[in-house]
């Protein structure tokens, strides 16, 4: 129809989210949807186009893990069709419609973790010489539940979202039932119905723990009174209505279905069976009502269980063997690189360096080398698998490569192509022989002519040396490397960046850690805690920036922008292109203010108001700096020292001092104090003073998301 994307996506937020939402009940419910369809003639023919394919399946959707058993060949029982990729076999039927037809379905999961659980092991085996069996740890483990209540559980299976950290640290777990029970309650469901906070007042004491009735007690009062599995549903059933196991099972798979006609019919029967235990008609439809509420997000223990065990068993990976444990997790991620750039992150927070490949040390896989792990060589873009191969079967055989000449020798020419060669350089993985990397890439073309000269003459049987030696060959002298320029920090990073997917020997951003610290609402990572039209302020690279003609014949753009933890979209509508096209490029660092969009099935956006360049953020106009001094530092003469410091960091930043005298604090506000918040400035001033006596803030007039503080 020729809309432009944004006029549709306007049009689609103004149609309210939520189970059994139409068109037509929004047309209703909200006047400018209705007013914009009866005031122009194009929404009003893509309304009426959505309403014909409003309810209609869009694709043929396969479950990822759902398997059909039958006691005969499938086409007896079920018509079937080949998926549209790939060579499966699939029914035409859905779930429901296989067991109502009496087929067994069967999802069978398989997971990434237990992979990286037995890849840790095979590491510290070989890295230690521990046979561990995880079976056999301890389940009370102290550092494992530090990492736990400390919500230190990125890489932690189920339990690394930002939303799950910061309720593991309000509930402070101490046992693996607390877990089980998290694993349960962090869904949707019970994070809408307020289900969790419920669960950790209770358990912390700040809500009574109440039941409506004394038989609940027994079975609830592990969860604090609050109904959390469908187990107890069942245990319910039993203990107050008199069912048998197998009907209580039946009000179960009624609840996780959702039916509403066999609701009603358990509800009687439920009721009908308390009165005859003697439970009065009005505690009976409570207790229905609180299982009725409970259906809506239903999970089984045995299944929480199951990962929460798996959960315990990383995180106690984690907690004694990290270096292990990560190198395990980033082969498992190399080929997701938003996956590797959060793992990478976390390293550098535990202060584990993870070095960049190398091509006498890599392995495929990443590794442990002493007390770092280093990148496999499998990451890097270009060297298929093949090449690899022969280059760790050439290095274990015959030793380390010692020059850049020398492993072109070596390695098999055909495993080998110039593309290939110049990636492992870009990506750092030729740092360890003699020459830089400017140098190194200028000497690739010469360096496979010398390997072809060196391999045709020991193929040939000529040019050997008297002795036999095939790495001495007469007639082909080893040449000298070009005298290149020595790449700059800068270009060495975007190399990396484009063969690896990720920074490896730093990072652009690093030096304005400390800015964006202060100035950003939010990450990459924690952007999904935020709701829809929510105020952020995130800053990162521009990576890609994209520019579009919009309806008015303007142009807009659409840019990634990454961090430290990702990447995100940001929408720039033309009248905020216009005013700040010149930050709007590729490689530019800033901060980007504006809404968050979410769409069901997207990664949320940022609809950008407000740009700016970090560079400018850093001369530190709108930012305070406070230093707190004790008594005894502000008369030993740290005073001088300070401002000696912020002499070589001019800004536009105010400094306020606050003089801890022992008996009272005093605030000293001069305009002879300025700073910025240049790379450096802060490690200095934490140095002279200790690491929480240095605090940068926002002034509340400059607040990036739009607010006060």
């Amino acid at each position: 129809m020729e809309i432009p994307y944004t006029e549709v996506d306007k049009i689609a937020k103004l149609i309210p989210s939520g189970p059994g939402q139409t068109i037509a009940a929004a047309l209703k419910s909200v006047p400018e949807l209705k007013k914009r369809v009866e005031a122009d003639a194009i929404s009003k023919k893509l309304i009426e186009y959505s309403q014909t394919l409003e309810g209609l399946a869009r694709h043929a959707s396969t479950h990822a893990a759902g398997v059909v058993i039958a006691p005969k060949p499938l086409t007896e029982f079920v018509p079937l069709f080949k998926a549209p990729k790939g060579d499966e076999i699939v029914t035409q039927y859905d779930m429901k419609c296989i067991e109502d037809i009496g087929l067994l379905k069967m999802d069978f999961l398989g997971l990434r973790t237990l992979t990286v659980i037995d890849d840790s092991l095979k590491l510290i085996k070989k890295n230690h010489g521990i046979d561990l069996d995880l079976d056999a740890i301890p389940l009370d483990d102290e550092k494992v539940y530090e990492l736990f209540c400390n919500g230190h559980t990125v890489g932690i299976f189920q339990f690394e979202s930002s939303g799950m950290r910061d309720y593991l640290t309000k509930l402070v777990p101490e046992n693996l039932d607390d877990l089980i029970a998290m694993n349960a309650l962090y869904r949707p469901g019970p994070l809408d119905a307020g289900t969790i906070d419920d669960y950790i007042n209770r358990k912390h004491g700040k809500d009574e723990v109440t039941y409506i009735h004394p038989k609940l007690e027994s079975i609830l009062k592990e969860t604090y009174g609050v109904i959390v599995y469908q187990e107890q549903v069942i245990k319910i059933a039993m203990h107050l209505a008199g069912y048998t196991a197998g009907q209580g099972d039946i009000l179960r798979k009624a609840m996780g279905k959702k039916v509403r006609d066999i609701m009603e019919q358990q509800k009687k029967t439920f009721i009908a069976g308390c009165e005859k235990n003697e439970i009065e008609t009005k505690i009976a439809e409570k207790v229905f009502e609180q299982i009725e509420t409970f259906a809506r997000y239903g999970f089984n223990k045995s299944h929480a269980a199951g990962y929460s065990y798996l959960a315990y068993q990383t995180a106690y990976l984690k907690a004694h063997y990290p270096r292990e444990f990560f190198a395990a997790s980033l082969t498992s991620e190399m080929g997701n690189t938003d996956r590797v750039i959060v793992l990478m992150e976390e390293c550098r927070h535990l202060g584990i360096p993870v070095l960049p490949p190398d091509i006498n040390s890599s392995r495929a896989e990443f590794t442990v080398e002493k007390d770092k792990i280093r990148f496999g060589l499998g990451a890097v873009k270009n060297v298929g698998l093949g090449a690899i191969e022969k280059i760790l079967e050439t290095r274990d055989h015959d030793g380390k490569f010692k020059s850049l000449f020398d492993f072109v020798s070596r390695i098999d020419l055909k495993s080998l192509n110039k593309r290939m060669v110049e990636s492992l350089i870009r990506a750092g993985a030729m740092d360890s022989l003699p020459g830089h990397r400017g140098q190194l890439y200028e000497a690739v073309e010469s360096a496979l002519s010398f390997g072809q000269a060196r391999q045709a003459g020991g193929k040939n049987g000529i040019q050997a040396s008297l002795f036999g030696d095939d790495s001495d060959m007469v007639g082909v002298v080893e040449p000298e490397l070009p005298s290149a320029r020595k790449w700059d920090k800068s270009t060495i990073l975007k190399h990396e960046k484009e063969i690896l997917g990720f920074y490896v020997s730093g990072h652009p951003l690093e030096a304005y850690r400390t800015l964006l610290s202060t100035v950003a609402t939010c990450t990459t990572e924690t952007i999904d805690e935020f709701p829809d039209g929510a105020g952020a302020a995130i800053g990162g690279i521009f990576m890609r920036v994209k520019t579009n003609i919009d309806k008015k014949g303007k142009q807009m753009a659409f840019a990634t922008l990454e961090d430290f933890a990702g990447s995100v979209e940001v929408v720039i509508f033309s009248d905020l292109f216009e005013k700040r096209r010149e930050a709007i490029r590729s490689e530019s660092m800033v901060v980007v203010s504006g809404k968050i969009s979410k769409k069901e099935e997207e990664k949320p956006k940022i609809v950008a108001d407000r740009i700016e360049s970090l560079d400018a953020l850093a001369e530190g106009g709108g930012l305070i700096l406070k230093l707190l001094l004790d008594g005894p530092n502000f008369n030993g003469g740290r005073l001088d020292g300070i401002e000696n410091i912020l002499a070589e960091f001019p800004g536009s930043a105010e400094v306020v001092l606050i003089l801890n005298t022992g008996k009272e604090r005093v605030i000293i506000q001069t305009n002879k104090l300025k700073a910025s918040v240049k790379p450096g400035l802060t490690q200095r001033l934490i140095k002279l003073l200790g690491s929480n006596k240095v605090r940068w803030e926002v002034k509340a007039s400059r607040n990036l998301n739009g607010t006060d503080i």
